[in-house]
């Protein structure tokens, strides 16, 4: 006699693809699909993202709150990626007020004035992420300065593409607010943990181990 539970197939990144991998860590329940709450932080009501404030006891953190990010930073994250991204990474779908992205998807969200580190599959590209340090790290050979990070955005800006660079900007912008070093250096192991997503689990156990120490 068949079983009557269902069985639910979690979703799991393809191994090659850095961009999945790197998206995936906001699919907490590991459903293929990252919902805004997702990318602040679970078990907030949207009440509470509109004022800022926890829902109640239960002060679980992931998403954007989970690596380090204030209230505000998360917040507006949530809005801006997923409102972004969601209408890109689910084709032939009808507009969905709840801004799911769909992970599989996520190589269609991809914007002008990157880095190109990323193919047009999401998968990582080698010689574009040396690129980033040959061409940039003027000061110490595998870190950016916050001054060559903007020549790196300068250097990647293409013409009429004021929303690609915007994510650009953002983007790399959060990267360095969160992970400099004590003389406002980005470390290139750090860039490349990012790229392939271990960076957000490394500074989710870190910025839990400050909560619970």
């Amino acid at each position: 006699m068949a079983s009557s539970e269902s069985t639910e197939v979690k979703f799991v990144p393809e191994e090659d693809n850095f961009l999945q991998r790197h998206v995936a860590f906001f699919d907490r329940n590991k459903d293929g699909i990252v919902y805004p709450s997702e990318t602040y932080q679970v078990r907030f009501s949207i009440f509470s993202i509109l004022t800022l404030l926890p829902s109640g006891p239960d002060k679980t953190r992931t998403g954007f709150r989970a690596i380090g990010c204030g209230y505000l930073l998360s917040a507006f994250a949530s809005l801006f990626i997923n409102m972004g991204l969601s209408s890109k990474t689910r084709p032939g779908k009808g507009f969905s007020l709840s801004f799911p992205i769909e992970v599989k998807n996520i190589h269609l969200a991809k914007h002008g004035s990157d880095s190109g580190v990323y193919d047009k599959d999401g998968r990582f590209v080698e010689s574009k992420f040396e690129e980033i340090f040959a061409k940039h790290s003027h000061t110490h050979p595998d870190a950016l300065t916050g001054k060559e990070l903007q020549e790196l955005l300068d250097s990647n800006k293409e013409a009429n593409d004021r929303k690609g660079a915007i994510a650009a900007y953002t983007e790399w912008k959060i990267l360095h607010y969160l992970c400099k070093d004590k003389n406002g250096l980005l470390h290139k192991d750090t860039v490349r943990a990012v790229y392939d997503g271990s960076l957000f689990e490394k500074l989710e156990k870190q910025t839990a181990s400050k909560k619970h120490p």
